[in-house]
């Protein structure tokens, strides 16, 4: 049997070695304990701290306009998840567009899409969603936001294991954001142009190319045509939740 002294000892051994988990050199990737899922691109995973897209936390998406290809660059990690899971998409831009869902692979009956007719709504369901942990993954669209909003978002999305994307315009990258992870994505000749303005180690200089050779031209995600909502559902997370769609 360890004496107090001994134990005092090793309590705090263990405690020291917990929190030098979550601390990294700044010329290094941090190796915390978060989990993460490879992103499906390898030369985004390398560039990652642990090497994919991280669980239980807030990834801001920063794109110059929607439909330029980030909906593909998260497909493989989408397409893995709605075969068992449920998917919110929380204020699309456009109206999910079914048959664009099954050419990634999505399972089109776990992917709900949430429509609210205010911000202050839309935000409330993202929360929701996240702290009662209904989905495998959560994306939300939104142009502007507090920063209350955002650090409620954030402490929401520690507490339960789900993706949680943020998808904002590339205005908001000069804003100040508690998101350990944020990307700027723009339109590239066969892929997707990707620059990681934060991350948990070294900043990068320039941005990743990554190719989405499987995204058919003129074929979006989301699309203000064509699209198709093939059931309609009450609302599920509580009775403030906006209308929700199966797709």
């Amino acid at each position: 049997m360890l004496s107090p002294s001994l134990q005092r000892t090793s309590s705090a051994t263990l405690a020291n070695s917990a929190l030098l988990r979550d601390v990294w050199r700044a010329s290094e990737l941090s190796r915390g304990t978060t989990s993460t899922v490879t992103t499906g691109h390898s030369i985004l995973d390398g560039e990652l701290p642990g090497n994919g897209w991280p669980l239980s936390t807030f990834t801001e998406l920063l794109v110059q306009q929607a439909g330029i290809g980030e909906m593909h660059l998260l497909r493989p990690v989408l397409a893995q998840l709605s075969q068992h899971r449920r998917i919110a998409l929380v204020q699309p831009p456009y109206l999910p567009n079914s048959a664009a869902c099954k050419f990634m692979d999505l399972s089109c009956p776990n992917l709900l899409w949430i429509r609210a007719p205010s911000t202050a709504d839309a935000l409330w369901s993202t929360e929701q969603i996240l702290r009662n942990g209904s989905c495998g993954a959560v994306l939300l669209w939104q142009s502007n936001m507090r920063d209350e909003a955002l650090r409620r978002l954030n402490l929401a999305a520690q507490t339960t294991e789900t993706f949680f994307w943020l998808v904002r315009p590339m205005s908001a990258a000069a804003d100040a954001s508690p998101a350990p992870l944020r990307l700027a994505l723009r339109p590239a000749a066969g892929g997707i142009s990707t620059h990681i303005i934060k991350r948990r180690g070294p900043h990068h200089e320039a941005p990743l190319f990554i190719p989405l050779a499987d995204m058919p031209a003129r074929q979006r995600f989301l699309d203000d045509q064509n699209a198709v909502l093939v059931q309609r559902t009450p609302p599920t997370v509580a009775s403030r939740m906006p209308q929700a769609a199966l797709v």
